[in-house]
């Protein structure tokens, strides 16, 4: 899993089957503290959630096509999670 940082939105009016009604999403990973870090990266969105919002995102296909309930999806990132606080000592 990676924490990230919602920063925008990608339309499609065309997509496979398993991916009607999902959002796509563009995920900037983050730093516990809030730093960007590395390639933003285009994510499915299984939670709801919105622009600006910290995230938890997996990667690994698999794992990422279940948390969508969608078998076979061929998806390589997935939102799981909305962060509601970080805390680090």
């Amino acid at each position: 899993m990676i924490l990230g940082r919602v920063v925008g939105e990608v339309v499609s009016t065309k997509k496979r089957p398993q991916f009607e009604g999902a959002a796509l999403l563009i995920v900037q990973p983050i730093t516990p503290d809030g730093s960007a870090r590395g390639a933003s990266l285009l994510a499915i969105d299984s939670v709801g959630a919105g622009r600006g919002e910290i995230v938890l995102t997996v990667l690994e296909g698999r794992a990422a096509g279940e948390a969508l309930g969608r078998k076979g999806a061929p998806v390589d990132a997935a939102i799981i999670g909305i962060v509601d606080q970080i805390e680090t000592e």
